[in-house]
């Protein structure tokens, strides 16, 4: 592997690509985006049908659109003993982990008898996208529909691509659904299945928000969609940032650059440290590192996307984690919960070399969907949160009124809406 060259966390020019923000697709996968979902809303299943056939099977039919959903025990079989254990583990983790995040109901009284409240509901459908293509990702559909069972959603969709040759979709995919619980399967993947999930079809009810990863493609979609649906954010290609120093193994954090840069070629991954020494030796564990089965994309990131980075203190370092905000941060240094404090940019923070990223993607319980591209300096990873609604409650009682009447009668003339001025002055006596 050919390892980036060590520069300065004050070389701008150098970190530019690191420091870019935002969704930025080219200009080809929008109009693609935008041609399909039209068609979608226009057309229907029938839209579907012949995007199913023209990216992933071309011998699809309409009722194989939905998925059975097997008992537990027969769609268990259906993968290998280990994946089954550790699916469920999964599952067990993220329950914990999320259901710790309930919040109650706001309410109060003030002395003068009038009420507020801050009320906290489920939403009422939700569609989940879990990447099935070139990787499939059980994983996701633990970490996008087990919150939302938590929350209390009436309806739990999850979209995915279709298994060529009949076979509906990726067995360990199937399993996942059926211990969460799901509600209806659909084997739909790309641009199309966000444009079902917002618009409907005659055989896919809408859903109220869509959440979870995917493609370019199907990110661009969910942009597009917004306003139609909720989205939970535009997941774009994996990053990670490590802060390392003296202390650190630096085939930890070689290892962390390259499990990040397999996730995408567009991927990014860097390291920064006020220690030389450590960065040279992360050079040489990188420049030593074997070739893995997805060679071609990690070399691909550690040619275009790959930083080591040399910070001369902790404020340069702070610097750095702010100005990039990455999805992942993994601090492995002789004493990372001194830094935590200072960090306000991370989709999620990763303490110690015992913590691998990998742990988060998979078994840890906390959740893999974050926000990538800079959305972290304004956006959160998925959690309970993105499954519920509030809403307020105000109850004037009569004293209050009276009091309050002519300041908003004032301030209703001053805007220039005398109904509403008027709605005050008719309850003052």
């Amino acid at each position: 592997m050919k390892p980036p060259r060590i520069v300065e966390s004050r070389d701008r020019s150098a970190l530019a690509e690191l420091y870019a923000p935002g969704w930025a697709p080219s200009e080809d996968v929008v109009a693609s985006v935008s041609e399909i979902l039209r068609d979608v809303r226009s057309r229907g299943d029938d839209a579907l049908c012949d995007y199913v056939r023209r990216f992933d099977d071309p011998d699809f039919t309409l009722d194989r659109l939905r998925v059975v959903l097997p008992p537990l025990e027969q769609a268990r079989k259906l993968v290998p003993s280990d994946v089954a254990a550790g699916l469920e583990l999964a599952r067990e983790r993220v329950l914990a982990f999320h259901g710790r995040q309930r919040v109650p109901n706001m309410e109060y009284d003030e002395g003068d008898g009038s009420r507020y409240a801050v009320l906290v509901r489920p939403l009422a459908s939700i569609g989940a996208y879990v990447p099935g293509g070139t990787a499939s990702l059980p994983s996701s559909a633990i970490m996008t529909t087990v919150p939302a069972k938590l929350a209390g959603v009436e309806r739990v969709v999850v979209a995915t691509p279709p298994v060529r040759g009949g076979l509906g979709v990726n067995p360990a995919i199937l399993f996942a659904c059926v211990l969460c619980g799901v509600d209806e399967l659909y084997a739909i993947g790309g641009a199309q299945a966000i444009g079902a999930l917002a618009y409907g079809t005659s055989r896919v009810a809408r859903v109220d928000k869509i959440v979870g990863p995917g493609s370019v493609w199907v990110t661009e979609a969910k942009r597009q969609v917004f306003g139609v649906v909720g989205i939970d954010g535009l997941a774009g290609p994996s990053e990670v940032l490590v802060v390392a120093d003296e202390t650190s193994q630096p085939e930890l954090v070689a290892g962390e650059m390259l499990a990040q840069a397999e996730h995408d070629a567009y991927a990014r991954v860097a390291t920064v440290s006020s220690s030389r020494d450590l960065l040279e030796r992360v050079s040489e564990v990188l420049a030593a590192s074997k070739d893995t089965e997805r060679v071609e994309i990690v070399r691909r990131v550690f040619d275009e996307r790959a930083w080591l980075i040399y910070a001369r203190n902790e404020d340069e370092i702070v610097e750095v984690i702010d100005r990039f905000a990455p999805e992942h941060l993994s601090i492995q240094t002789r004493d990372p919960m001194r830094l935590v404090p200072r960090v306000r940019h991370a989709g999620a923070i990763f303490i110690g070399g015992m913590t691998p990223v990998a742990a988060g993607d998979y078994i840890a319980g906390t959740n893999h969907v974050l926000p990538t591209a800079g959305a972290a300096r304004f956006a959160s990873g998925l959690r309970l949160a993105d499954f519920m609604r509030t809403m307020s409650l105000v109850e004037y009682s009569d004293s209050r009124m009276q009091q309050d009447a002519d300041v908003l009668a004032s301030l209703a003339d001053f805007e220039g809406l005398p109904a509403h001025a008027r709605s005050a002055r008719m309850r003052k006596r």
